[in-house]
Order: structure tokens, then sequence, then C-alpha cells
């Protein structure tokens, strides 16, 4: 009897099929951040508000200066020794609220819409978001802030040419107080991104927030004078403020040292916002 062994020839196995390397990269999640960012409504909205602020309230600002410079009537002695680098600049206390309450959306947006668990789903390591989310939003309102001043005290300037007011961009402070306010309320924005990611309350984000900038300043003017003195420079929206002032004196801060403090301000809240995103869950 004779035995057919049949060769069965097995089929080669299929390459396997090489997959892309989806690393997390600081680079990726920036471009993820900023994706968001400009995805939503209330970033185009909320920015055209602090630019509409910024720059409407200093031109009716000049506009009042020159309208009762004119017609002779009297003025606070406060507003007759202004400038045009503060009369432009009066509408910054506006635009940082605008700049600031968006800066809380961006953060504390996320987790009331349950988003910031796919956020940390996709960057497990957490920190790289906070960063991320502040650098995209601080650089955003850097840019805003800056552009607003500048634009303001372009027309403020010329509003109130021919007045005692009257200054020019070669004017000694005058470029550095504009780029003061640019960093201000880019660092505002930040301080806003920080409150929102640690209290991850969109209302709770916003009340501390306005608080700690035009309601703590009021609380303090309550204190003894002595107090004041040694309090009252230091507070956020004071040391911010010192920053693109033209003129200081004994009570507030010189511009270093008032960006020093405000930067200072700005850690605390976003070593805050970052010990809470690693040690409690989303």
């Amino acid at each position: 009897m004779s035995t057919i062994t049949a060769t069965e020839t097995s089929a080669p196995l299929p390459a396997p099929v090489a997959r892309p390397d989806y690393r997390v990269t600081g680079r990726r999640v920036l471009r993820s951040e900023w994706a968001k960012l400009w995805s939503l409504r209330s970033t185009w909205i909320t920015l055209g508000l602090g630019l509409l602020f910024l720059v409407a309230f200093g031109l009716i600002a000049a506009a009042q200066f020159k309208s009762r410079i004119n017609s002779g009537h009297h003025m606070d002695p406060d507003f007759a020794h202004s400038t045009a680098v503060s009369l432009s600049l009066f509408g910054t206390n506006f635009a940082q609220l605008a700049l600031g309450v968006l800066g809380v959306l961006v953060t504390a947006g996320e987790y009331s819409t349950g988003m910031i668990r796919s956020t940390l789903a996709a960057v497990p390591r957490r920190l790289p978001v906070l960063w991320s989310k502040s650098a995209v939003f601080g650089l955003v309102s850097l840019a805003v802030g800056t552009l607003g001043a500048f634009v303001a005290f372009l027309f403020a300037s010329g509003i109130v040419s021919g007045t005692s007011a009257a200054m020019t961009f070669s004017h000694p402070g005058v470029v550095r107080s504009l780029l003061g306010a640019g960093l201000y309320l880019g660092l505002v924005g930040v301080i806003g991104a920080a409150l929102g990611a640690l209290l991850r309350s969109v209302a709770g984000g916003i009340s501390v927030l306005v608080g700690a900038l035009m309601l703590v300043p009021g609380l303090i003017s309550l204190l003894p004078s002595s107090w004041q003195d040694d309090i009252s420079p230091y507070l956020p929206s004071n040391a911010g403020e010192s920053m693109f002032a033209l003129t200081h004196d004994s009570t507030t801060l010189s511009p270093t040292a008032g960006l020093v403090v405000f930067v200072g301000w700005t850690v605390l809240a976003l070593a805050g916002a970052a010990y809470r995103l690693v040690r409690s869950d989303a």
C-alpha cells in the first residue's frame, strides 16, 4: 500500500501593520488646548468685549477730560492731573474682568461639562494640561491687552492733544506703561485659569477673582491707616496697577516690584491649582 503524503504549504502570515507613535508631548498638548480655546463662541465674544472695554472706556475718559477742560468746569483733583496714558488705560479695570472671567471658563468649563475626564485620559500626567491651558490663554490675553492699550492710547492722545494731558509715544515711560498694562491683563487671564482649575466651579472662580481684584482693596480701606500702608501696595490689583502706572510715590510699588509681586500671586494660584489637580480626582 502506498501512502500519498500531501505536503501543505502554509501561507505566510501578513506583516504587522506599523502603527504611528502617538506620544503625548508638550507641543501636542498646546495645540490641543489652542484648538479647544478657539472652537468656543464664548472665546470670541469675551475677547471682543475685553478689547472693546479697554478701548471704549479709554476714549470716553479722554473725551470727558477734553470736554471739561474746554468748558472750564471744575474737575476732581485726581482727574485734573490725568495724562494721556492714565486716560487711555481707564478701561483696564473693566477689561480685566472680561479676560479673567474667560480664564475661569477655560478651565472650570471643562469640569462643568465633564470634558475634563477625556482631557485627562488623553494626558494622564495631568499637569501639562494646566500648564498648556494657562500658557495658551495667557498669551492670548497678553496679545489682546497689549493691542487694546496701544490702540486706546493712539486715539486718546489725539483727543487730548493740546491739553495738559497731551503725550506721545516718545514721552518717557509711555511705552513701558502700555506694555505693562498688556502684561498685567495677560497675567490676570492666567490667574483666572488657575482659579477655575483650583475651584472647579465657574461661579466660585469668578467670585474669588472679582473679590480679589475689586472687593478686597475696598475692605482694606477700612483698616487703620498704618495697616493700609503696609498691606495695600501688595494686593494683587494694586501691585498690578503699579506695573503700568506712569508715576509712583511712597505709597505704591515701583513697576519692577509690582511685577514681582503680581507674578508671585500668579504663581501661588497656579501652585494651588496644580496641587489639587494632582491630588484629587476629576
